[in-house]
């Protein structure tokens, strides 16, 4: 369901990406997500896109910035419709969000390095790894440094430093009318995109009707084709082909 943006929290990835905007507090969300030091960041860059997947379609990434070593991407994933073998993932560090358990198994978080295949104690130490949190894991299996972050994910309660800060600067993003209407110009750019989809959808049944009736006439099927002058068979037809 389509949220105003007055609603929005950091659990939205549009609102995540603002508000990790703000590179101190990008840079201490980093440290406690990767339990380690990160170096000085570069600016943030929010809803960034890059060229990743073979067919040249755009991947967005909520929050992009780098170290002088590193990259570091941080997705917010709050709707678990995505198999993550299909996700597209650049090298450095990447970090999914997540509202709901990406694996099923219970774990906080799911980390992943780069392993060989032939000998599984064997792994390139090239800082490349991929993380998933788990926000809707059992509280006693949530490690303490991650419990106020994951808890202010998934309810909003603000119970530390860090969450109260996370929370300020979600309230100041509310108020910035600058996101407001971009957030407003995405959700109608969404809007079409599926709209056009529903249309090449309707067109390519339309098509595959007319194939059908066309290959009917050809064989001579007289009886066949006059039931779709029934309103019920045309109708039955339509729905199958996806014609309005």
């Amino acid at each position: 369901m389509v949220k105003r943006y007055e609603e929005l929290t950091i659990s939205d990835d549009f609102m995540f990406g603002k508000a990790m905007g703000d590179k101190m507090l990008c840079q201490d969300v980093l440290e406690r997500l990767l339990e380690e030091k990160v170096g000085e960041l570069e600016d943030v860059q929010p809803q960034r896109e890059f060229r990743y997947t073979s067919g040249g379609k755009p991947v967005r990434l909520d929050m992009y910035t780098r170290d002088k070593k590193r990259m570091y991407d941080a997705e917010m994933q709050n709707q678990n419709h995505q198999p993550v073998e299909k996700l597209e993932l650049p090298e450095g560090r990447v970090l999914f969000l997540c509202t709901f358990d990406p694996f099923g198994r219970g774990y906080a978080k799911y980390s992943f390095q780069n392993l060989c295949k032939e000998d599984r104690e064997l792994y390139l130490k090239d800082g490349t790894e991929k993380i998933f949190y788990n926000c809707a894991a059992e509280s006693e299996k949530v490690p303490e440094n991650l419990r106020e972050l994951y808890d202010y994910i998934r309810t909003g309660k603000v119970e530390g430093d860090l969450s109260r800060r996370i929370d300020e600067a979600v309230r100041m993003a509310r108020k910035n009318e600058e996101w407001r209407s971009e957030y407003m110009k995405e959700l109608l750019h969404d809007d079409d995109v599926r709209e056009e989809g529903r249309a090449e959808g309707r067109a390519e049944g339309e098509s595959q009707l007319v194939k059908l009736i066309n290959s009917m006439i050809a064989g001579g099927d007289g009886d066949k084709i006059a039931l779709f002058g029934e309103p019920e068979i045309l109708k039955t037809m339509k729905k199958k082909y996806g014609i309005n």
